[in-house]
């Protein structure tokens, strides 16, 4: 009776978990405030306790609901207040700007010489020479502006209009022909047959991926 009741109680904590991190929607871990971060960790925790605790699982249910609740409720009221979303979430801290690192800054976000160095790196830039402002953003991450002489060229600074570019499509996936995605092109199945033996193939499970853009250009990935 036991194992039952811990397979039942781990399904209870796996669906209200789900449906927890459906309703405050997704986010990268790199995007996470610092807030987020611990009621996800703490909502982890009373979640594997759901999973065995078998005398009264509706507590750490209940605690669940509450804490989501909670995460929820503050999600909302700093999209709509910005000085509680200050409170809550922090707010960005110049840590260097016009070759100048601001210590005091670099103390108050926790941050050392080290750390600061190393996020340059990760950014791609190993000299500070290179920097014009660097911020350290409310959840942890550093954002970099390069100096105008270091950044990279761009088709504006050479007077060039070029054409818009659109996402290219899947329209094949692992044999299998995406006729939504040909639809969506205002392609079919018969234009595709076309292609594919134009490039050599017989049909398309010889294709481990194919992608065609807006201008009906078919790349094609075989299977190996």
């Amino acid at each position: 009776m036991d194992i039952i009741k811990v397979i039942l109680t781990s399904i209870l904590s796996t669906a209200t978990l789900f449906v927890i991190a459906k309703i405050l929607g997704h986010k990268q871990m790199s995007q996470l405030d610092f807030f987020d971060y611990i009621t996800g960790i703490t909502i982890g925790s009373i979640a594997a306790e759901l999973a065995t605790e078998l005398e009264k699982p509706w507590k750490p249910f209940i605690a669940m609901i509450i804490y989501g609740a909670v995460t929820f409720g503050l999600t909302l009221l700093t999209s709509k207040m910005p000085r509680m979303r200050k409170f809550i979430n922090g707010t960005p801290t110049i840590i260097m700007n016009d070759g100048k690192i601001y210590r005091k800054n670099m103390k108050k976000a926790k941050l050392d010489l080290s750390e600061f160095m190393v996020m340059c790196r990760q950014e791609g830039y190993f000299n500070l020479d290179d920097i014009q402002t660097a911020v350290f953003e409310y959840n942890g991450r550093l954002t970099v502006l390069p100096k105008s002489t270091k950044r990279p060229i761009n088709p504006t600074d050479m007077n060039l209009v070029p054409p818009v570019e659109s996402i290219n499509v899947e329209v094949i996936m692992d044999g299998r022909i995406l006729g939504e995605n040909l639809t969506r092109l205002g392609l079919d199945a018969v234009w595709l047959g076309k292609q594919l033996e134009s490039q050599g193939y017989k049909n398309a499970k010889q294709i481990f991926l194919g992608i065609c853009d807006d201008k009906h250009q078919l790349t094609l990935f075989e299977m190996t």
